[in-house]
This record gives structure tokens, sequence and C-alpha cells, in this order.
């Protein structure tokens, strides 16, 4: 069997070590389980240190070395990058805020500039559109009212004297009319009830007789 086979059946055994103690700690045995699998595990890092040691007898130094390395490299780079970072940022910050307070100054003196100008020119626009409109509408509306109400006044007062005239002389006329045939009609009435009773009378007498 060479190394490898070897390593790989040492592995294995030590898992079904481990595999064992999780069973025990499963069905209840907890304190057999995990004495066993506490066991197995100190078991299989002496293992692997003494596997490593006897292949590979530098691999602990070369490991602090490493670890030695990669610190140093992470606290320079960390000191290097912040120390260059603050640099630009500050650099960069009052160039920008240089920078940016002048277009900001340029571009609001010149936006108020304009929007001053307008916001003047059209409240004075519309103040004098205003006044103008309402006064001229004042005087044509009072105008044109007096002049209305002259001429509606003087023809209703003809159309109204006429139209009343020629109702008022139209319905006494119809009035005057019916009221005599009335009266007419009633008088003939009482000249022909007259006339029958003396007709009447007239004939009794010459009964009598």
């Amino acid at each position: 069997m060479n190394s490898n086979q070897i390593d790989f059946l040492t592995d294995l055994a030590y898992g079904l070590l481990l595999f064992a103690a999780v069973v025990l700690i499963a069905t209840g045995s907890r304190a057999a389980g995990i004495a066993f699998g506490l066991g197995g595990l100190v078991s299989y890092v002496v293992h692997v240190g003494w596997k490593m040691a006897r292949f590979d007898p530098d691999w602990m130094t070369k490991e602090v070395t490493e670890n030695l390395e990669e610190s140093v490299a992470e606290e320079v780079s960390e000191s290097v990058t912040e120390e260059v970072s603050k640099n630009v940022e500050e650099s960069v910050a009052e160039e920008v805020s240089k920078n940016v307070e002048e277009s900001v100054a340029e571009e609001v003196s010149k936006n108020v500039e304009e929007s001053v100008a307008e916001e003047v020119s059209k409240n004075v626009e519309e103040t004098v559109s205003e006044s103008v409109e309402e006064t001229v509408t004042e005087e044509v509306t009072e105008n044109v009212a007096e002049e209305v109400s002259k001429n509606v006044e003087e023809t209703v007062t003809e159309e109204v004297t006429e139209s009343v005239e020629e109702s008022v002389t139209q319905k006494v006329t119809e009035n005057m009319q019916a009221t005599l045939t009335t009266e007419l009609d009633s008088i003939i009435t009482q000249l022909e009830e007259v006339n029958d009773r003396i007709e009447e009378h007239d004939d009794e007498d010459d009964e009598e007789k």
C-alpha cells in the first residue's frame, strides 16, 4: 500500500469514530458519545500533527512566516491606503468645493437676476393690465348701462302704453258689447213675459163675457 491509501484509510477510520460518537449522542448515551467524540478529535489532531512533522518538518516555520507576511502586508497596505485616501480626499474636496462654490455662485446669481426680472415684469404687466381693464370696464359698463337703460325705458314706455291702450280699448269694447247684449236679452225676455201675461188676461176677460 502506498502512502495515499494509508492516509485515506486513516481519515476514514477517524470519520467512522466521529460518526459513532454522533450515534451515541443521538441514542441517549450523551456523556459516552461526547467523550468518545472528543477522544476521536484529539487523536485525529495528534495524527495530523505527527504526519505533517514527519513528511514536512518545515511546515510550522513556513506557516508562521506566511502568516507574518500576510499580517505585515495587510497592515502596510491599510496604512498606505488610509494616508493616500486622506490626502486625495482633502485635495479633491478643496478643489471641488472651490469649483462648486464659484459655479453655484455664478449660476445662482444668473438665475436670481433672470427670475427677478421675469417676476417683476410679469407682476407689472398683470397689475397694469388689471388696472386698465377694471377702469375701462367700469367706464364702458356705466356708459352702456346708462344708454341701454335710457333706450329701454323709452322703448318699453312706448310699447307698454300702446299695448295697454289697445288692450284696454279692446277689453272695454268687448265687455260693453257683452253687457249690452245681456241686458237687451233680459229686457226682451221681460217684455215677452209681460205680453204673455197681457194676452192671458185678455183671454180670461173674453171667457167671462
